[in-house]
């Protein structure tokens, strides 16, 4: 029986528009990774939605003169159009701002409290006279005692990855308004990891072997070197969670502790939409399912570390809390494929230089499909990458235009001039018209085998690969000159050809769904690969919000799709590219900064 397969994808924090960098890091490997999954047959949940509660919407609402509600709702409706358009299929996208969040993580709280794992203390941490308030670290900047990366948060360092005590910060600053803050006892509820190290390091080694190597080195590295202490889980704010404890109001829970839970509530919240209250169970209970966390490396400790640490310490008590019977512990993470950074044209990503390539402009100037390829060409799994204008032109023209746009197009065109659109008989295949068949056969099990180890850039080009090999077999075969002399030989090419591009459909669409579809349909299929998305509108206790929803009952599509037989008929062929102006490249570099 296929194993449950749960895609959970980074949720960004509502008060900025997404770019590139963003979609390439997380949310595009992830719709890859689903669509192929989904292909493949395997019953799978893709699940995300915005961070409301970060302090990065409160540092925002606060310059806008304005409430974390709005600056959130702004940002995820937002969101939600982003995706839509570059065909990221969320089973659900939703927000951290519902009561049934509210509820999961307040049950998740509670199961580690009764468990043993948290602890109150009091602590040291920033408070800011000029605005007589203790201050999120977020709030607080500084150099850090590791690195002497000078814009540090307080809480983590984004140029080494560590994880930093607050009050060891050199020279803090708040973000407000640049004075400098002084400690100040508070208390707060702490995580006790330290009691769940052994654990962890068990889970982390257990996957040593096939997780990426900087994902290693940030978890189970720095666990070695360093090991694990209590880590507060609650603050002093009047935006987020409440701490679900009689006495301990003012105190919200703390957003690194609760935005990870999102994947939990999230799942749940599809379920509950289905009418379906415990689907959600098929993908975090039992031995089968596999979760795969698709974030930037500048959240592994959260996902590979302190989540797992976080489902191990509620254990079955979460199940009791939450009213399921019987209590099963949480399924921990398979595998965490965290990607590096991309820059652009050599800089890296700023917003507020408007050194970006926005989501939505983007989506405004150019189809989606020519985005997704040069997104997942370009993706930074193993190292940082950079946006280049002049390479994505190239690519766009010499790959998916002149190598497989054109391949599709002019095989389909000859058959309709020379066959009136009808698939042809070819009679009896040669060694070589089997040779190409085999091999794209055989690439449906290495495309799907990268795809699966989350290797997407060498699935991709393993796929264009076999484009290439269809476009020599045609070089060698010549059925455009064959047709005057031999239409039967002709015949045979072509329907070899056509099989070939349509096995190779199959094998793109993840990548490449939007063109996927259409020539899906032009090869005369009436059901689409894949189902539809769709926006709706929620109410509950916290008020009206909308999610994403990706409903795939109209999918037909199959990882290893039937032969075409002769005398199926196709439909007009169209391009399914454009070919891009090099006036492009500086229009688009002059729009920068």
């Amino acid at each position: 029986m296929p194993y449950p397969v749960l895609i959970a994808v980074a949720w960004p924090y509502a008060n900025a528009e997404i770019h590139v960098g963003n979609l390439t890091g997380a949310y595009l490997p992830a719709d890859i990774c689903a669509r192929y999954h989904r292909l493949a047959g395997r019953p799978t949940l893709m699940v995300s939605g915005s961070d409301a509660h970060g302090t990065p919407i409160t540092v925002r609402a606060d310059a806008e003169n304005s409430s974390p509600v709005e600056v959130y709702q702004r940002y995820h409706r937002s969101f939600l159009d982003v995706f839509i358009k570059m065909g990221l299929t969320y089973d659900l996208f939703t927000s951290t701002h519902t009561s049934n969040h509210y509820r999961v993580s307040q049950n998740i709280f509670l199961a580690l409290l009764q468990n043993g794992f948290l602890y109150p203390a009091r602590e040291m941490q920033w408070f800011a006279p000029s605005q007589g308030r203790f201050l999120p670290d977020r709030y607080v900047e500084g150099t850090c005692y590791r690195c002497g990366f000078t814009n540090a948060r307080s809480d983590q360092c984004d140029r080494c990855g560590s994880l930093l005590e607050p009050e060891k910060l050199i020279e803090p600053r708040s973000k407000i308004d640049g004075s400098r803050p002084e400690l100040r006892e508070t208390e707060h509820y702490y995580l006790d990891l330290g009691k769940l190290q052994e654990q962890v390091v068990s889970f982390l080694q257990a996957r040593e072997s096939y997780w990426r190597p900087n994902v290693v080195r940030q978890s189970l590295g720095q666990i070695l070197a360093d090991g694990l202490r209590g880590r507060p889980i609650t603050r002093d704010l009047d935006w987020g969670i409440p701490v679900p404890l009689e006495g301990w109001a003012g105190k919200r829970l703390y957003v690194w502790f609760e935005a990870v839970i999102g994947y939990l509530s999230a799942s749940i919240e599809w379920g509950l939409l289905k009418n379906q209250p415990d689907a959600w169970r098929a993908w975090w209970h039992g031995k089968e399912p596999r979760s795969y966390y698709f974030i930037g490396k500048d959240n592994i400790p959260f996902h590979a570390v302190l989540w797992p640490a976080q489902l191990i310490g509620a254990g079955t008590r979460f199940d009791e809390l939450m009213d399921s019977a019987p209590a099963e512990p949480l399924v921990l993470p398979y595998d965490v494929p965290a990607n590096e950074f991309m820059n652009l044209e050599g800089e890296k990503i700023s917003g507020s230089r408007n050194w970006a390539v926005w989501g939505r402009e983007a989506l405004s100037r150019y189809d989606p499909d020519p985005l997704r390829y040069y997104l997942t060409v370009n993706m930074p799994e193993s190292k940082d990458t950079d946006w280049n204008w002049e390479d994505f032109y190239k690519r766009n023209n010499d790959e998916l235009v002149a190598t497989w746009g054109n391949l599709a197009n002019r095989v389909l065109s000859f058959t309709h001039k020379h066959w009136d659109g009808v698939v042809p008989d070819p009679g009896e295949l040669t060694d070589t018209d089997r040779e190409l068949l085999r091999q794209i056969d055989a690439g449906f099990k290495t495309v799907g085998r990268e795809i699966e180890a989350v290797r997407l850039r060498s699935a991709l080009a393993e796929a264009m690969r076999l484009a290439t090999e269809v476009n020599r077999y045609l070089d060698i075969t010549a059925p455009w000159q064959a047709v005057k002399t031999d239409k039967a030989g002709a015949g045979r090419a072509i329907y070899t050809a056509i099989n070939a591009i349509n096995a190779l459909k199959v094998m793109l669409s993840p990548f490449l769904p939007f063109t996927s579809e259409n020539l899906h349909t032009m090869l005369g299929y009436a059901t689409p690969l894949f189902g539809e998305q769709g926006i709706e509108s929620c109410t509950d206790d916290l008020g009206e919000h909308e999610v994403l929803r990706y409903y795939p009952e109209k999918a037909s599509g199959h990882w290893t799709p039937e032969r075409l037989q002769p005398g199926a008929r196709l439909s007009k062929p169209e391009p399914l590219f454009k070919k891009l102006d090099a006036e492009i490249i500086e229009e688009e570099r002059a729009r920068l900064g």
